[in-house]
């Protein structure tokens, strides 16, 4: 088993947002950390500065990390996000590689791309 971590200030909004939105289940919570599941994958939030911590995990995350979820229908997708009123930082749109995906920003300002599989362009 392996999942993403990410270190921040904010973990009762990044847990809302994931079990909100994306159908996450918390699995572990404490006042420094949270881990939550969806099916097979598991995704961590810590807070930042802890003395305990190795020193390589005490920074706060500083970006350049997203994430991607995979699903059967982007636009139904988008739709749903963009009623919930999470922020959407691309429209959708169909990219010639055969992905139909558009992407939102997590509260810790972390992309999501959301994806649909289609059929690749013919050049």
């Amino acid at each position: 088993m392996m999942y993403p971590g990410f270190n921040t200030e904010k973990l009762a909004e990044s847990k809302a947002f994931y079990t909100q939105h994306f159908g996450f289940e918390v699995i572990f919570e404490d006042s420094w950390f949270v881990l939550l599941k969806r099916g097979d994958y598991e995704l961590g939030f810590m807070q930042p500065g802890l003395p305990q911590q190795n020193p390589l995990f005490q920074p706060a995350f500083g970006g350049g990390s997203w994430l991607a979820f995979e699903t059967d229908d982007a636009h139904r997708e988008y739709e749903r996000l963009q009623q919930a009123g999470v922020p959407i930082v691309a429209e959708i749109k169909d990219e010639s590689w055969g992905d139909r995906h558009f992407v939102v920003k997590d509260p810790n300002g972390i992309g999501v791309d959301i994806y649909q599989r289609i059929e690749v362009a013919a050049s």
